[in-house]
């Protein structure tokens, strides 16, 4: 445990446990050392070393005592070994499995169900909950699926460590008709204390059949903006709580079978902070001390004080008369229920005889004719002494000119030439006196002999103010210009402030391209290290009109609104007319809108917005005009929305038509949510038959919907339509489109393809053709294929185009089984099955590349010659071999076909050929090996040599 202390000469460091000292035995032995102030526990022990530790530090000035600091060590028992009972529940029942969590410290445990077995924690749901406070599992409504054996997880995340409890089997009771019951809250939060920016969790949980809904609310006020609700509405979690959060919370949990509340208050208190407390501080002797420690918390801190280690009173410190004896380190203490904080100082008692030797007077003061001075007298001495002083040897008193000061100054006013002279503080207390002395000279005073003058300017124009003073020539003379009493700073304003001395007299401000903010009044002071003289003159500028202020909305219709404002300034320039924009959802732009009077002038302050979108959300803003420019905008006003009205506009492009048997397909384009017009926006779509009288109704609830489809046994296919759509909201029915004319839904195909059969090509593909159906309203054909170990949902589809009747299966797997059907298909759906057909794939292809054991050169030919290719037994015979010749980088050659084990090839004009060998069989080709040939010189074989290559000369060449 760390204690460190500033001190001087270095202090001593003791501790104390549970109030009593650590010992310097103790602090020899093994279990205990110090380093620095430190303090070590070599193998702490929980039942030795538990407790609470203060450190004490003192010097021979005094004695502190440190905050207290707590030791405690973490554990989690296991959970017991006896069995736990089953539980029997009635299905529809609510059930609680009871967790009981084993000794353990601290309390900051998380809790989890195991089901059945590790680690299979159980899912949490709106049905299922877990407590954080108690670790109960509880069920709303016992299911069938919920039986099983449960065990409590629980996990200390201080401690890292982990166990869970026995199982505790759960049966559900089968019941022939399910009871249904009321809400009923199980878990309930309790009146809370929290800590003020502490998170708090809330729990509520219910049992009930159908399950209830959990809802949350603060009672007559709103929730906090940092309350989450998680878990279906069973926790309730106040992130960084403040003292405004405090209040009554209820939660409610409802079925149609009835409902349960509960509620507690959340009190938010505080640690205690420091609003005022004590700083090292130095009294004469003698003197007085009032010393006040201020803390806020809640509950209200209480105040102590400590010195040198011991108690010594509270509230308040009061000291009169201070001796020595009342120096030494002072300890104020701010504790409530929730925390205590320490404010420590050192008070020192002066006692010395007067000495100017560390603030001595001015050897020489500068005062300016007819103005004032102070001549400060501060020695340090211990009591406070008396003062006198002298001009000369002349005593001096006070008088309507001269004052002596408390704290020993001396002041002269309306100053002459004569007040010239050596003037001498004396000073004495009961263990000295002393002396010093100071020299007035007097100058001439320092007077504004030219001031600016007022003026007038428009945005934009540039104005000069001008300055000159008299002063004493002996003294330097500066100018200092300010604004409304703030100093410019020059170089600091975008360039618009300029100055410029003149004969070391006078100074000139210019003010370029002035601006509104500009405006006010200027001073210039003439000033010297003695005195210093003023004068100011006033700045108007005109300008565009400042933005109006209080826009507010009255009288919200569905298309109207009336707008009030009130005048902003006018910057001395009459306001003309006012303009009124708006913004809205659509689009984040300002726009101007339509106002029932065209022109507003500049003396209202009132007008009626026309030409609104009924219910949209608004808000405005005013903008006022002068002959001197636009001005700003004012603040937007708070958002409205208008007042809905029944829709005007009918949806566009109605059609439709197809889709699947037995349906009537009607399409449109959604309204835009400009037209929506109301709440509650939706369709209704109108059909009939073309020879029938009445028309059919439906509505169409989602506004961003464009499409409805009818379903009826009864509609007939490819029957004629009519239809129309019109929009609808809360406050009525919009117009009908134009009646568009469609047709129902085709009926699915009724015949089935003929004749399908199969004509194997390879191991892997197959060819497939069928007689066409003669229907007019077929889409295509669905050829369907699977294995016959496999099931026909399992089967791959190939769409074939209503034109064709053939199509070929590619990526088949070699020598298998299997089945076939092909069904015609149109929009409605898919037609009867043809017959199922059957086929075999044939063997696969040699997987052994032939191996080329040599490549002569004979004259312009080369001869080429490989080992016979043995297929292996679930491979197809070999029925010859295939040979591509090509030029090397590209992909096209000439393809040669020979039943031998060789092939004579033309050599090549210029560069490098590849040739491919590959054995061929009713299966498809198989495995490739290669071989590259050059016709040059240096080509692979000699024409002389005319020799067989041994392998190991092709290895560069061949593919293996």
């Amino acid at each position: 445990m760390n204690c460190r202390a500033r001190a001087n000469p270095p202090p001593l460091y003791k501790w104390r446990r549970n109030n009593w000292e650590i010992g310097e035995n103790e602090l020899l032995s093994d279990h205990y050392s110090m380093v620095g102030g430190n303090l070590v526990i070599n193998n702490p022990d929980k039942s030795k070393d538990s407790g609470k530790y203060i450190c004490i530090v003192s010097n021979m000035y005094g004695k502190i005592w440190s905050r207290e600091a707590t030791l405690n060590f973490g554990y989690l028992d296991p959970f017991p070994t006896d069995e736990r009972y089953e539980v029997k529940v009635r299905e529809g029942a609510g059930a609680v499995l009871i967790c009981d969590p084993p000794p353990h410290f601290p309390g900051d445990l998380t809790y989890h169900w195991l089901l059945n077995d590790f680690p299979v924690f159980i899912t949490l749901d709106k049905r299922r909950f877990v407590s954080q406070t108690n670790g109960n599992l509880y069920i709303a409504k016992v299911e069938q699926s919920d039986r099983g054996n449960y065990s409590c997880f629980t996990y200390s995340r201080s401690i890292t460590k982990s166990v869970f409890s026995r199982f505790i089997p759960l049966l559900p009771q089968s019941e022939k008709t399910v009871k249904r019951y009321p809400a009923d809250i199980n878990v309930k939060f309790k009146e809370t204390r929290a800590l003020k920016e502490q998170n708090v969790t809330l729990e509520c949980f219910a049992l009930g059949n159908p399950v209830p809904v959990i809802k949350w609310r603060k009672i007559d006020e709103a929730m906090p903006t940092s309350a989450e609700i998680s878990m279906s509405g069973a926790v309730l979690k106040i992130s960084n709580i403040q003292p405004e959060d405090e209040g009554s919370y209820e939660c409610e949990a409802e079925n149609i079978k009835g409902k349960d509340v509960h509620k507690a208050y959340i009190y938010v208190e505080a640690q205690p902070e420091w609003v005022e407390y004590i700083n090292d501080t130095e009294r004469d002797i003698g003197s007085d001390l009032h010393w006040n420690c201020v803390a806020k918390g809640k509950p209200v801190p209480t105040i102590r004080w400590l010195k040198n280690g011991y108690v010594y009173g509270k509230g308040e410190l009061i000291k009169r008369g201070l001796t020595l004896e009342d120096a030494g380190m002072y300890q104020c203490i701010a504790e409530n229920t929730h925390g205590i904080i320490y404010a420590n100082a050192e008070l020192k008692i002066l006692a010395l005889a007067p000495t100017f030797e560390f603030n001595p007077m001015r050897e020489k003061v500068l005062a300016a004719k007819g103005g004032r001075v102070i001549i400060e007298c501060k020695p340090k001495a211990a009591p406070k002494p008396k003062f006198l002083w002298s001009k000369g040897t002349e005593l001096l008193t006070n008088n309507s000119r001269v004052s002596i000061w408390d704290d020993g100054s001396l002041e002269i006013r309306n100053i002459t030439k004569h007040d010239e002279g050596s003037f001498t503080c004396f000073v004495e207390n009961d263990r000295g006196k002393a002396n010093n002395t100071a020299t007035l000279s007097v100058t001439a005073a320092t007077k504004i002999t030219l001031a600016p003058s007022n003026a007038d300017v428009t945005v934009g124009e540039n104005v000069t103010m001008q300055c000159q003073a008299s002063h004493d020539p002996t003294l330097e003379l500066t100018f200092i210009w300010a604004l409304n009493g703030f100093v410019i700073e020059f170089g600091n304003e975008d360039g618009h402030y300029e100055r410029t001395i003149r004969n070391d007299v006078g100074s000139e401000l210019i003010i370029k391209n002035t601006q509104l903010k500009h405006a006010g009044r200027y001073t210039c002071t003439a000033q010297t290290i003695v005195d210093n003289s003023s004068a100011s003159a006033d700045l108007v500028v005109r300008g565009p009109p400042g933005p109006p202020g209080g826009v507010r909305v009255e009288e919200i219709r569905d298309t109207s609104v009336k707008i009030t404002w009130s005048s902003g300034t006018d910057n001395h320039q009459p306001i003309s007319k006012y303009n009124i924009q708006a913004r809205n959802i659509l689009s984040e732009d300002w726009k101007d809108v339509k106002t029932e009077n065209p022109n507003i002038e500049g003396y209202m302050e009132m007008a009626r917005v026309i030409d609104l979108i009924p219910w949209m959300e608004y808000d405005f803003r005013v903008i006022a005009t002068n002959t001197l420019g636009i001005g700003e905008p004012s603040l937007p006003s708070p958002k409205i929305r208008t007042e809905g009205a029944a829709p005007i506009v009918a949806p566009a492009d109605v059609g439709g038509g197809g889709g699947s048997n037995q349906e009537l397909t009607v399409t449109w384009v959604p309204l835009s949510r400009e037209y929506h017009y109301g709440d509650n926006f939706g369709y209704i779509v109108a059909f009939k038959p073309f020879n029938e009288k009445e028309w059919r109704k439906v509505t169409v609830t989602d506004p961003e919907s464009g499409r409805y489809v009818h379903k009826d046994e009864t509609i007939t296919p490819s029957t004629q339509f009519q239809i129309k759509v019109k929009a609808f909201n809360s406050v009525g029915e919009g117009p009908y489109s134009s009646t568009a004319v469609i047709y129902s839904a085709e009926d699915v195909p009724g015949e089935r393809p003929t004749a399908v059969s199969s004509n194997v090509l390879s191991s892997s593909e197959v060819s497939v053709s069928w007689h066409p159906v003669y229907v007019k309203s077929i889409e295509g054909y669905q050829v369907h294929y699977w294995r016959i170990q496999d099931k026909e949902e399992a089967a791959h589809r190939v769409q074939v185009k209503a034109s064709d009747t053939t199509t070929r299966l590619e990526g088949l797997l070699p020598n298998t089984n299997y089945n076939l059907k092909v069904r015609a298909f149109n929009s409605a759906g898919d037609g009867p099955p043809s017959q199922m057909a059957h086929f075999l794939t044939k063997k696969a292809p040699p997987s052994q590349k032939p191996r080329i054991t040599s490549a002569v050169r004979s004259g312009s030919q080369f001869i080429i010659t490989w080992e016979h290719v043995v297929p292996l037994s679930n491979e197809s015979a070999v029925n010859g071999y295939k040979i591509l010749y090509r030029q090397d980088g590209q992909i096209d050659g000439k393809l040669y076909s020979t039943g031998k084990h060789s092939v004579e090839l033309p050599v090549p004009k210029e560069g490098e050929y590849v040739v491919e060998v590959r054995a061929h069989s009713e299966g498809g080709d198989g495995a490739v090996a290669l071989i590259t040939i050059s016709g040059d010189a240096t080509g692979i074989l000699p024409t002389l040599l005319g020799i067989l290559l041994p392998c190991l000369s092709l290895l560069a060449c061949l593919g293996f």
